[in-house]
């Protein structure tokens, strides 16, 4: 494709299959040098409406706990809130992904192989994706099969202010479906291209994604950014001041779709969920959470913190 190659050329910077390799060989150095640091879980399956939701339990919190209060002074003695990702950990470091973008290891990963996709320069994780952001997530999905996530906002899960995809590899779960709320997403109900999805007891917009694009990634983003735009309207999240969202939300995509579920509060009785949440994942960090978890359903603390219809 010579137009693909003119049009992003001096843009995307990755060279074509090397990410899944780049990806295994950098967590397997940063593991070694102590730069990655894996939190360990044990995971259960607990059913309601219709989806088997995968809910791991923490098992050790202690690293990212005190890695928390170190920022939490770095930031007090310096009157500037501290940034992970600028200077990046260079042990982090898996690939320049454009001239925009760069991919790192999750510090504190809970599943294997855990990529942020984050901005050379400081954006706001409250900006709007832009077509760079959804650049740099086309050409990770020309790699390998994955799921991408964007937590908007500090209410949506967003842990860190300067702005990050993350995209993490399919299967989620290690037996059976690939994502547990695959199946509501076959029920989809569309009014031209964009569908609500019925079974979800919360506010939502999908829209259907062309794995083609994949192997174009500039158009892929253009195509993207388009229905980006209408899945936010279709919530009535609308931009303010230009760039900025007009509340929080969560998204996940996949080469096959884009899902958007705006948020009105970032946990349900100490429970946090981010997108991968509504992908039918979910963590809690002790058996207390757990028994809290199935008392209520998963579903159910979804809808809490979601939009309720």
């Amino acid at each position: 494709m010579p137009e693909e190659t003119e049009m992003t050329q001096g843009k995307i910077l990755l060279q074509p299959g090397t990410l899944w390799k780049s990806v295994v060989g950098r967590t397997e150095h940063a593991l070694k040098c102590g730069a990655l640091l894996s939190i360990p879980t044990e995971f259960e399956f607990v059913e309601q409406s219709d989806v088997r939701f995968l809910v791991r339990i923490l098992s050790n919190l202690v690293r990212k706990d005190a890695a928390k209060q170190k920022q939490a002074k770095q930031t007090a003695s310096s009157g500037k809130e501290f940034n992970p990702f600028l200077p990046y950990e260079e042990d982090l470091f898996v690939a320049d992904i454009s001239e925009t973008h760069v991919c790192l290891l999750n510090k504190f990963n809970v599943v294997d192989y855990h990529l942020l996709i984050i901005t050379r320069a400081f954006e706001e994780q409250e900006s709007l994706l832009t077509l760079e952001d959804f650049a740099a997530m086309w050409t990770c999905f020309a790699e390998y099969e994955g799921l991408a996530f964007y937590n908007g906002g500090k209410i949506a899960g967003a842990s860190q202010r300067h702005k990050h995809l993350q995209i993490v590899p399919l299967p989620l779960v290690p037996s059976g479906l690939e994502i547990p709320i695959a199946p509501l997403l076959t029920e989809a109900k569309f009014q031209d291209a964009i569908a609500t999805i019925p079974k979800l007891p919360f506010v939502n917009a999908f829209v259907a994604l062309n794995p083609h694009w994949a192997q174009s990634p500039l158009t892929g983003a253009e195509a993207t950014l388009e229905r980006y735009h209408a899945l936010l309207t279709a919530v009535g999240l609308n931009a303010v001041d230009g760039n900025k969202q007009s509340g929080a939300y969560n998204l996940l995509a996949t080469r096959e779709w884009m899902l958007i579920v705006p948020r009105s509060q970032e946990e349900f009785e100490s429970i946090s969920v981010n997108s991968l949440g509504f992908a039918g994942a979910l963590l809690v960090r002790n058996q207390q959470q757990m028994q809290l978890l199935k008392d209520q359903g998963p579903m159910t603390i979804l809808k809490s913190v979601a939009i309720p219809k």
